[in-house]
């Protein structure tokens, strides 16, 4: 039983012909007429006598219009608030971000977003992990270079990270000169996997990348701990450079060795389909991107590294 059937027959009852219903539905009478005999024969019931000048209610159509005609509206009601939803920027939109995501992107751009879209409510899921989008219930993730190749892609710019301490110790154990040298060094790390060191990937403008092994007494798994151990004097760090800039800015961090840095690498905003996007999930993709480029939170030309710098 089709239930677009149904809701033709509450029409032509209400039109009180097959003409007027057709004229109202954009449809010929033919049809019209046609479709309401198809509902007859699933019901296995007549719901109406046809005359050449008007239409007459069965018992059996009677009783099927008074029940179906309040559940057909409430249908039509639903569909046109899905549909006028659709058309505004309401809704819930769910964002997994890393864990130091606040650190560097301002919360109020945010609340500066909030102001103007009242309807939208911003879910932030801060967690380094990588997480499943679809499994999740996540409208759009901020990734790397190992993003999904099944999933949308929107690039925001480049991120590499560099070497930074604090001035105090600095000023007690000395700066590194070469990569090799880190290994005398308290140097911050990720807690290592696979081996007793973490192992650095740092390269400069005329040097590849090559691997050194680092330790230290201080190791941590979020980027956010990591700065505020080398705030602290716990060693050198490998840092992202939007996230560190800011106190390199003000003193209370060091570039160390400013010619060595990891490789730059893509950020992305990832979601799932371009096609139907919900607008709310669409507006904050629009807000990120705008506001990271504003404020310059990511390199955009990766060629042009200056940690101490958003440009």
């Amino acid at each position: 039983m089709d239930l677009n059937d149904i809701a033709l027959f509450v029409n032509v009852v209400r039109a009180g012909s097959f003409a007027e219903a057709g004229r109202r539905l954009g449809i010929p009478p033919s049809t019209a007429s046609r479709r309401v005999q198809t509902l007859e024969t699933a019901l296995g019931a007549r719901l109406m006598q046809r005359t050449t000048r008007r239409l007459v209610l069965t018992d059996a159509g009677r009783d099927f219009f008074a029940q179906s005609a309040d559940q057909v509206d409430a249908l039509l009601r639903v569909a046109d608030q899905v549909a006028s939803d659709a058309k505004e920027v309401a809704g819930r939109v769910r964002v997994a971000a890393p864990a130091d995501f606040f650190n560097w992107f301002p919360a109020d751009a945010v609340a500066r977003f909030a102001e103007a879209h009242p309807r939208v409510r911003l879910e932030f899921e801060l967690n380094d992990a990588r997480v499943d989008l679809l499994g999740e219930g996540i409208d759009v993730a901020m990734r790397g270079a190992d993003r999904d190749p099944s999933l949308i892609a929107r690039k925001l710019g480049t991120s590499y990270a560099t070497l930074v301490a604090s001035p105090g110790y600095l000023a007690a154990r000395g700066a590194p000169a070469l990569p090799r040298d880190l290994a005398a060094h308290d140097c911050i790390t990720a807690p290592a996997r696979g081996g007793p060191k973490a192992v650095w990937r740092l390269g400069g403008s005329r040097r590849a990348a090559a691997p050194v092994e680092v330790d230290g007494p201080f190791q941590a798994s979020t980027a956010s701990a990591q700065l505020a151990g080398a705030l602290a004097g716990l060693g050198i760090a490998l840092l992202p450079a939007g996230l560190s800039a800011p106190h390199v800015a003000t003193g209370r961090l060091k570039e160390v060795m400013p010619d060595f840095a990891t490789a730059a690498n893509g950020v992305h905003l990832v979601y799932h389909s371009r096609r139907q996007l919900p607008r709310a999930v669409s507006a904050f993709i629009d807000f990120a991107a705008t506001t990271i480029r504003e404020l310059g939170l990511l390199q955009v030309d990766a060629q042009k590294r200056n940690p101490t710098r958003r440009s």
